[in-house]
């Protein structure tokens, strides 16, 4: 009796093997092959110009005319900017209010990142705050001459957030994004 029961068992085990060839199961993310970066110059009714890349858009917001959406279709993912007047706004509140809403991403980020940047010729100072982990924002930042002029971004990916999913495109929007402030001068 045991020896039919193991034959039993044997006969169904080579018989459901049989079925179908094995094949590997994919654990990574889809590759995503990124254009080499190209930039235009962006010239705009606001009091500043800028290089935007090649492979996104602006929007302008109908709400207020110093606000715009930089979007990049093919990747689902926006940079919400903003312009503030300092005549009407104190630096060291628009600063902070930065530094607070970047800072508002510790309870998902694994790391937030300062770079600091400074052109003294065209009169621009600012920070780009790259974010890591699975928070909302991938990166915030802000460009200023420290007497009229403010502008402020965040970039979000319009889907859930998904670090490892989303990280080359991550860093060629950074990247855009370092780019932007580089070559952003007030008229």
């Amino acid at each position: 009796m045991k020896h039919h029961l193991a034959s039993i068992v044997i006969v169904v085990t080579v018989c459901a093997a049989c079925g179908r060839q094995p094949h590997a199961l994919d654990y990574g993310y889809y590759r995503i092959d990124l254009p080499a970066p190209a930039y235009h110059t962006h010239d705009n009714t606001l009091p500043y110009t800028f290089q935007l890349s090649d492979y996104a858009q602006v929007v302008p917001q109908p709400d207020d005319p110093y606000w715009m959406n930089i979007e990049y279709p093919t990747w689902n993912a926006t940079i919400h900017c903003s312009y503030k007047p300092l005549k009407d706004n104190k630096l060291s509140k628009l600063i902070e209010d930065t530094r607070t809403l970047v800072y508002k991403h510790t309870i998902r980020a694994d790391a937030i990142a300062e770079e600091y940047y400074e052109n003294p010729d065209s009169h621009t100072y600012g920070v780009l705050y790259a974010i890591e982990g699975n928070a909302a924002s991938a990166a915030q930042f802000f460009v200023t001459d420290s007497v009229r002029h403010f502008v402020r971004g965040s970039l979000y990916f319009n889907n859930v957030p998904n670090a490892d999913s989303v990280a080359p495109v991550n860093a060629f929007i950074i990247n855009d994004i370092r780019h932007l402030m580089e070559t952003l001068e007030w008229k």
